[in-house]
């Protein structure tokens, strides 16, 4: 197994501890390292905030600056609320490279988090692990309904 396979499958263990407990959002899972230290993790919390990525962001605090950020599912590219969306955070925090599992399959969200990472110049890897992580939004049914911030 590699170092990226690696961080992933921590990432999906994360959101699985949180399967059925995130309210109408999607567990995620989100893993930040900088070099070979892990340096921030989160997983969506209890009723479905706050996401993955921001706690993990806090807890990396200024080390997150060139960092990878492994995450399950990609990152929320707008939110309901007007407030930074993640795939804005992770940007603004200045990870290099975010690794992602399976693309949001919401026709709110779908595309729209790895457009926002792109224009913002971060390295993207779609679809490490994707079918693991799959299994965590096997029975997620967005059906175009705002999800992850409602």
């Amino acid at each position: 197994m590699n170092a990226d396979e690696g961080h992933m499958r921590r990432a999906i263990a994360l959101a699985n501890g949180n399967l059925g407990k995130t309210g109408a959002n999607p567990t995620v899972g989100c893993v930040i390292v900088s070099g070979d230290a892990v340096v921030g993790e989160g997983v969506t919390a209890p009723g479905g905030r706050p996401h993955a990525e921001e706690q993990a962001l806090v807890q990396a605090g200024p080390a997150a600056r060139g960092a990878t950020a492994y995450v399950t599912l990609e990152p929320c590219g707008a939110r309901s609320s007007g407030a930074a969306s993640c795939s804005e955070l992770l940007a603004a925090a200045g990870v290099a490279r975010v690794v992602v599992a399976c693309l949001d399959p919401s026709t709110f969200a779908a595309g729209r988090g790895v457009s926002r990472l792109r224009e913002a110049g971060v390295m993207l890897d779609v679809g490490l692990l994707g079918a693991e992580a799959g299994v965590l939004y096997a029975e997620y049914q967005p059906a175009g309904k705002v999800h992850r911030d409602e």
